[in-house]
């Protein structure tokens, strides 16, 4: 494929950047307890496989290739914009990127997902692990900048990463488990050497966050995509406290902060504890359950099935209106807000007519 041309428009970021994370932006305003000029939507995994043009940008790119190229992370992240009219663009990235930067021999494996080429399961291991240099994430910065000067001024952007939970499960696990049993077995086991490495990976995450940060973005999504294989007890003892210094060590920024996870209804109270501003659910809890959950005081994310995309325009129709409503009840029910997305990402399959149509359908109901 022809190669792709850096545009430019390096100048209209540092412009933007001077008006950044405004109540404007409709998805900054539900997050913040404003009044949107409409009712925000994005989806998770909405810069990526579903979309015709994001497989024809990747069909001679490896993922962490693409990753790390600004010209392609920017064309990547704006096409669902372009698409779908969405209120957010979400940095197209992966939450290994910043563990292949500090110098981890991983890859994005097709069909499997991140693969460690040597696990992290001793104190030995997480003694030698390196530290991230931000110039090593440098490219997602630039990245960054060039997104910014070409999205719409209603329209935010999102940076992202991984909390150390979900990191450390990668590593130690040397890829995607259904059991986590390797982890849960270093946490449990050894939890000194545990803190050591979750100490580590809060640092990092950070660093990561804090490159996005002075770049510009107008939101940042922290994932903590497996924690739902734990207690709330436990998420408590052995993953809050560094979910916790993350989301402190950014606060400075004033940008919202969302926080998510899969299988998380159990703990939302202490998801919601460790110091986001966004709380997002996935499809197992309603809306206005999970304010009940949480407490006021925070926006809601979420949370239609992304398997409802499979069942017809009807079907979608209802349960989109379902969730909107949902959200309207959690607001009543004292949310500052609610940031309409699926309960996890958009599937490879899904057709991306459905999402548009999903978008329209979305901002045409009125809100309250």
């Amino acid at each position: 494929m022809a190669q792709l041309t850096l545009m430019p428009h390096e100048s209209g970021a540092h412009n933007r950047r001077s008006r950044s994370h405004d109540s404007s932006f409709p998805l900054v305003a539900a997050a913040t307890g404003g009044r949107p000029t409409r009712r925000p939507v994005w989806f998770m995994r909405q810069a990526g496989r579903s979309l015709p043009e994001y497989r024809a940008i990747r069909a001679d790119h490896g993922m962490l290739e693409a990753c790390f190229d600004p010209a392609m992370v920017c064309e990547i992240t704006l096409q669902p914009v372009r698409r779908h009219d969405v209120d957010a663009a979400i940095l197209f990235s992966d939450i290994v990127v910043p563990l292949r930067a500090a110098g981890i021999d991983l890859d994005i494996v097709a069909g499997t997902g991140p693969v460690i080429a040597h696990p992290v399961r001793t104190a030995a291991d997480v003694a030698v692990l390196p530290r991230l240099d931000p110039a090593g994430v440098g490219a997602i910065g630039k990245a960054v900048e060039l997104i910014l000067g070409e999205l719409a001024d209603h329209t935010a952007l999102i940076g992202f990463a991984g909390a150390p939970f979900t990191l450390a499960s990668y590593l130690i696990e040397g890829g995607p488990s259904r059991t986590y049993a390797r982890t849960k077995a270093l946490m449990y086991g050894d939890p000194r050497t545990w803190n050591v490495l979750m100490g580590h990976l809060a640092d990092i995450t950070v660093t990561f966050l804090r490159v996005q940060l002075d770049a510009g973005v107008d939101a940042v999504q922290l994932f903590d995509s497996w924690a739902g294989q734990l207690s709330p007890a436990d998420y408590r003892h052995y993953v809050a406290p560094h979910s916790a210094r993350v989301f402190a060590e950014i606060a400075g920024y004033g940008v919202p902060r969302i926080h998510f996870g899969v299988g998380t209804g159990e703990l939302l109270p202490a998801m919601t504890e460790v110091g986001p501003d966004v709380i997002g659910v996935d499809w197992r809890v309603p809306l206005d359950e999970a304010v009940r959950r949480v407490g006021p005081g925070k926006a809601v994310q979420g949370n239609l099935d992304p398997t409802v995309l499979f069942a017809g325009a009807d079907v979608i129709e209802r349960e989109v209106r379902r969730v909107i409503d949902d959200g309207d009840r959690a607001v009543a029910a004292g949310a500052t807000g609610h940031i309409f997305n699926l309960g996890h990402g958009v599937l490879p399959t899904t057709d991306p007519d459905t999402l548009t149509r999903a978008v329209d359908l979305i901002h045409s109901v009125d809100l309250p």
